[in-house]
């Protein structure tokens, strides 16, 4: 498969992801603004999960419409990979820690150091890709890593009772 391939489908499920979130706030018995600091934090995730590898696979299939492409387009597509993703990491941890520590009980501590350890491998491939690689597959792990974290919350916001305070 080539990268604007792969790039394609990357942005189609991210669309399809963020479409699925709107499904999930109009089925709620209550409104978003009276949802729990929880359920709110994972819907936070799940759009964020979805808009991130959304903007980053655009990013990457604006590159490839350059002909011919840029030598350095990975290398610069986990640049941008990055600079979006660090802000989206300090604003998370921000709301994360404003979750009433009774909430933060309920959380699968299994299923969070997952994910928060393939983000970290994401980030830290996106830096080397930047400095040595220049290779698409950091780049599409990033993106992988954070599709993947969108179903994981889609899936549990399905799952899982609207958290009761």
């Amino acid at each position: 498969m080539q990268p604007g391939e792969a790039l394609d489908i990357a942005a189609q499920v991210a669309v399809t992801l963020a479409g699925f979130a709107g499904i999930v706030v109009v089925f709620r018995p209550q409104s978003i603004h009276e949802w729990s600091p929880l359920d709110r934090f994972r819907l936070h995730l799940l759009l964020a999960n979805s808009a991130l590898p959304l903007i980053s696979s655009l990013f990457g299939i604006l590159l490839l419409t350059i002909d011919p492409a840029p030598v350095a387009i990975w290398r610069w597509c986990s640049g941008f990979a990055l600079v979006i993703q660090v802000p989206f990491i300090i604003s998370t941890s921000a709301k994360g820690r404003r979750i009433p520590r009774a909430q933060q009980e309920t959380v699968n501590r299994t299923l969070y150091y997952s994910i928060a350890l393939l983000g970290t491998a994401s980030l830290v491939l996106h830096v080397i890709n930047v400095v040595a690689w220049n290779r698409f597959w950091p780049f599409f792990f990033g993106i992988f890593v954070s599709l993947g974290a969108a179903v994981v919350q889609f899936v549990r916001f399905v799952i899982l009772p609207p958290h009761t305070e």
